[in-house]
Order: C-alpha cells, then sequence, then structure tokens
C-alpha cells in the first residue's frame, strides 16, 4: 500500500500538480489495473488458514525509514513493535492489492495472515483481538497504510474474515505487538493425536523424530479442523501442540514424528494438496 502512496506522490513531482485526482489516489497513477478493492466473487473458507507464525527476523531495509509522507501527511516508523499496544479501527484490503508488493518487498496474498500498518517496523507480528466478539488472530505486518485518520491497521482479506469484519468493512480492535524471541520455547504438548491418510512409500527420510508443521492457530476450533482435515492421510500422526507465552496461546499443527519409513517429499506434496502451504520443519517440539 506504501508502494502506492509514494508512486503517487512521485507522478505529483513529477508533473508539479499541487493535488491528486481521485484516479490517481484509486489506481497509483495507473499502477493499480481497478479503482475499487473488491472482494473473492465466490467467497472461500478460510477458517483454517493459520496464523502467522512468529519469529525473530531483523526488520527488513526497504518500508522502515524513520518518517515518510504520504499525500502530504508525515508519519514516523517505531524503533520497535515490541511492547506496542493500541485500540481503533481495523479495514481490509482484497484483491485490488492481490498479487502486487507490499512495502518491504513482499507479494500480498489476500488468502494468508498478513496486515498494513502505519508505524509498526516491518516485517513484525502482531496479535489483533476483535472488541466486539473477542476474536483474535496473528499477523504478519509486511505494508503501509491504511492512510486513513480514523483507521489503526488494514487487514488481509483472510484476517478479516477469521475476525468477522468483511460483511462491516470495519472493525473495533486491540493490536499488540508480539516479542518473537523464544517464542517456540516453554511450550507444553497437547496430546491429542489424530491418523493422518495417505499411502507414504519408503524413500530417503529425514532424520527420525523431526516434524512438519502445518501451522498455528490463535483460535483452538481451527487447529481442530485443520487436524480433522489431515484425517484424509495415515501412516502419521497430527498433534496438537499449544504454545504458551505471556497473555498468548498458540495451537500448532504439527505432523510426526516422521520415521525412517516416511518419504518427506511425498507427505510435503500430499500436504499442500490439501490446500495448505508448504510445512515447516521442526526438530523437535521441545
Amino acid at each position: 500500500m506504501l508502494h502506492k502512496a509514494l508512486l503517487v506522490t512521485t507522478l505529483v513531482a513529477m508533473t508539479g500538480c499541487s493535488t491528486l485526482s481521485d484516479w490517481d489516489k484509486e489506481t497509483a497513477g495507473g499502477r493499480y489495473t481497478v479503482r475499487q478493492d473488491f472482494a473473492p466473487e465466490t467467497p472461500p473458507d478460510v477458517s483454517a488458514v493459520p496464523d502467522a507464525t512468529p519469529v525473530d527476523i531483523p526488520y527488513s531495509r526497504g518500508g522502515n525509514r524513520s518518517t515518510y509522507e504520504v499525500w502530504g501527511k508525515q508519519y514516523s516508523v517505531l524503533n520497535t513493535h515490541v511492547g506496542y499496544s493500541a485500540e481503533g479501527t481495523a479495514s481490509w484490503y482484497g484483491l485490488k492489492f492481490h498479487g502486487h508488493k507490499t512495502s518491504n518487498g513482499e507479494i500480498y496474498d489476500i488468502y494468508k495472515m498478513s496486515a498494513a500498518h502505519k508505524s509498526l517496523p516491518i516485517p513484525s507480528f502482531a496479535k489483533v483481538t476483535n472488541l466486539d466478539n473477542g476474536k483474535s488472530v496473528i499477523v504478519r505486518v509486511n505494508d503501509r497504510g491504511p492512510f486513513h485518520d480514523d483507521r489503526l491497521i488494514d487487514l488481509s482479506y483472510a484476517a478479516a474474515s477469521r475476525l468477522d469484519i468483511l460483511q462491516r468493512g470495519t472493525g473495533r480492535v486491540r493490536v499488540e505487538g508480539i516479542d518473537a524471541t523464544g517464542f517456540a520455547e516453554h511450550s507444553n504438548v497437547d496430546n491429542t493425536p489424530a491418523k493422518l491418510s495417505s499411502s507414504l512409500v519408503d524413500a530417503p527420510a529425514i532424520s527420525t523424530g523431526s516434524y512438519l508443521q502445518i501451522g498455528a492457530f490463535s483460535n483452538e476450533n481451527s487447529a481442530l479442523a485443520v487436524q480433522a482435515k489431515l484425517a484424509e492421510l495415515e501412516g502419521v500422526e497430527t498433534t496438537i501442540q499449544k504454545l504458551e507465552r505471556a497473555d498468548l496461546t498458540l495451537h500448532r499443527v504439527v505432523v510426526g514424528p516422521l520415521s525412517a519409513g516416511i518419504s518427506p517429499e511425498i507427505l510435503i506434496e500430499r500436504i499442500e494438496s490439501l490446500g495448505y502451504s508448504k510445512p515447516i520443519l521442526i526438530k523437535s517440539l521441545n
């Protein structure tokens, strides 16, 4: 979204115009093919889309200037997202921006848990809670916006759907920065195994005892839905692992432990065929 605003600013500087037309603002001078944002014509079920998994990564070089200007207004970027907490109005952005680069060069995907924020450093992770229904999600903040005085955060289509704010278009939320340092530590395993369904042939396997992480969810029901979906496979187990950190609880869905007779490549292909992103290999649940 910041790319859009910066491009418009550049166009204004080149033409010497003092005001922006509606067309310039809505299409970033022609960058986007449509003027108005829109949702998928047939709404997909995104209830099982995993929350973003907080990881301790450096902020990107792109999108993190200490100050920047959009449409004549100055904004400042915080030095850290840790300890950030604010309440305000959330909106969402959809297919108009799908497939385009975010402010730090990542590709916006409406079906992933991400968000845009005016001042949080990127990429960072935040917990977003709908103050009207108590539902919460964890998002990867990787874009700038929304550039409206009455808006706090712009959510991806999937995140907005999980929070039940799609229909209204906006919702009252609390945004809290997540300290990802050692996030996966201090975890408890909730031993809820379920059979998975697939014929796995012998092939070179990764080390015995490793796991494949399918996703992590702040909502336990979403984790259970993924576990039920993976019942279409067999030969391995899936476990829901509860991760506790401060006031944040995640339900991580993992497949394993993998044995020497399991082909990880075929297992990963089967998992992806069910509509999930490529699993993350983890060596243990400790």
